[in-house]
């Protein structure tokens, strides 16, 4: 009996295996958006670069998808989505969106392909968004090893730690070459890079309603061909490729092309440093969070390297003297959850500074000055790569100006400097019927190459009514309406409409 129970037990492990199908789900979405002149900022940021700058707009969706979730219960699992679009006045003609196959044995997942990845440490409906791994491009194809939070042994259930690394390829050279001008700055065949670490203080088997969680975010662009105006036409630079190129992309180093006396590392590198601390009680719970961008080391450590010689000496390091940088560049945020709440469910309130950026001054030590200030660090761009952004989008935070916005046929984000003040909340109208409110004011400076001469003022508003019908025959289906404003120097005045019908269900059913 016994041995007749486990050959049951193990036939029907291994007649799971041969059911890839189960749990496949499905998605239909249509969207239109109507606006006065260009499309308003929230009803095209953060969605993952599905969005459209255009007066009016609009796309059908279709997806087929397996969550990786449909196997948590066992050791392995596997995930798998195909998601286009058909769009009307986008950058593109047709939206390859998701197309991805993952693995997972035990906490270890393996991806290859395009995915709309989510934030960490941030809510994804109300926050204004990551500054380094945002959602707000277009997913950028690519080849990812990442680890789901896992207890370190040998502490009592007190530390968990999670990460990825990942390479990929921009996709967005077709739409450069159509997008700049002649001889306007762009790249092509440039490869992606991002890694992720994230250190979890929490326990679950004691009572404990605090929590605290430490990250480090880094991406960088290397490899392909850029294109950099002089005075004498186009000038062409390549890129580290190969594995020297991802070598020095995952650990920065290297010597950047086109540089001899003052070497940076090869390739565009950021990151952000993230700190959440959370109180979660039986009815509430609140979360205070900080990310601190970075540039390159002068930002990312506060502290440079000026202890030069002079004379002869004067690139040999000869003293212990360091330079240390003001904390001023910084998103502080904080996030209030009510489990019972109805008419007000979420709050998150954001506050975000980028006007130092290390400072205005950029001096490398010379013969005849040894002081070494690395400031002026141009935030979003990069003097050889398009700087952060795909397709025109910037990828993190969409407080800064995305190039998409652009009429000059440059790509380069043009307001890095400034000050905001974020909110977004939700909550339930009546049964089935939910809201969300978003609001932004922002004081820019342009940037520190290109300042504006006066302060440029911003604001932008969102409300969305969304409501998921009852019934057999409506089970599945959701309706969105938004309306969403701008006003002032930075984006201009705009306002606009957008309807979007989406109806989901399981494959078969």
């Amino acid at each position: 009996m016994m041995t007749v129970l486990l050959f049951t037990k193990a036939s029907a492990q291994n007649h799971d295996w041969l059911k890839p199908l189960e749990g496949l789900n499905y998605q239909i979405e249509m969207q239109g958006s109507v606006s006065a002149d260009r499309t308003p900022l929230w009803l095209n940021a953060n969605k993952h670069g599905l969005s459209s700058m255009e007066k009016t707009n609009g796309y059908v969706r279709g997806a087929l998808m397996r969550s990786i979730d449909e196997d948590a219960e066992r050791k392995w699992g596997l995930g798998y989505a195909v998601d286009v679009v058909a769009p009307y006045h986008y950058t593109s003609n047709v939206v390859i969106q998701q197309a991805y196959v993952e693995a997972r044995w035990l906490k270890a997942i393996f991806t290859v392909g395009s995915k709309e990845w989510l934030q960490e440490l941030k809510n994804d409906t109300l926050s204004s968004g990551n500054q380094t791994l945002g959602m707000n491009a277009r997913p950028v194809p690519q080849i990812r090893l990442g680890i789901n939070y896992f207890t370190i042994p040998y502490t009592n259930g007190w530390l968990h730690v999670k990460g990825h690394v990942a390479y990929g390829k921009m996709t967005d050279d077709n739409w450069q070459h159509t997008f700049v001008g002649d001889n306007q700055k762009h790249a092509d065949d440039v490869m992606y890079h991002s890694k992720a670490g994230y250190l979890k203080i929490a326990n679950d088997e004691v009572f404990c309603p605090w929590s605290l969680t430490m990250g480090l975010e880094m991406a960088s662009f290397f490899g392909g061909t850029a294109y950099r105006p002089t005075a004498d036409g186009m000038e062409v630079l390549h890129g580290e490729k190969g594995f020297k190129g991802m070598w020095h992309s995952l650990i920065p180093g290297g010597d950047e092309v086109g540089e001899d006396t003052y070497l940076n590392v090869a390739g565009n590198h950021l990151g952000s440093w993230l700190l959440r601390l959370d109180y979660d009680a039986d009815d509430w719970r609140i979360g205070f969070y900080a990310d601190k961008y970075f540039e390159d080391h002068s930002a990312m450590l506060q502290l440079d390297y000026d202890g030069y010689g002079t004379g002869e000496e004067w690139n040999v390091k000869k003293d212990r003297r360091f330079l240390l940088y003001d904390f001023k560049d910084m998103m502080l945020g904080m996030e209030l959850n009510l489990r019972d709440g109805s008419w007000l469910q979420d709050l998150v309130f954001e506050y975000l500074y980028s006007q130092y950026q290390s400072g205005p001054i950029y001096h490398d030590h010379s013969v005849g000055m040894s002081d070494h200030i690395g400031g002026d660090d141009n935030y979003y761009n990069h003097y050889i790569y398009n700087g952060w952004q795909h397709w025109g989008q910037v990828i993190g935070n969409p407080l800064y100006r995305s190039p998409l916005y652009n009429t000059d046929g440059t790509i380069e984000v043009k307001d890095n400097r400034f000050r905001a003040f974020y909110l977004g909340i939700d909550g339930e109208i009546v049964n089935r019927l939910t809201y969300r409110v978003l609001g932004a004011y922002q004081e820019g400076l342009g940037t520190y190459s290109k300042p504006y001469t006066k302060m440029h003022r911003q604001g932008s508003f969102l409300t969305e009514i969304n409501y998921a019908p009852a019934g057999r025959w409506l089970e599945g289906w959701n309706i969105r309406g938004a309306y969403a404003m701008d006003f002032g120097a930075v984006l201009g005045n705009n306002w606009g409409f957008q309807l979007t019908i989406t109806k989901k269900g399981l494959l078969g059913r």
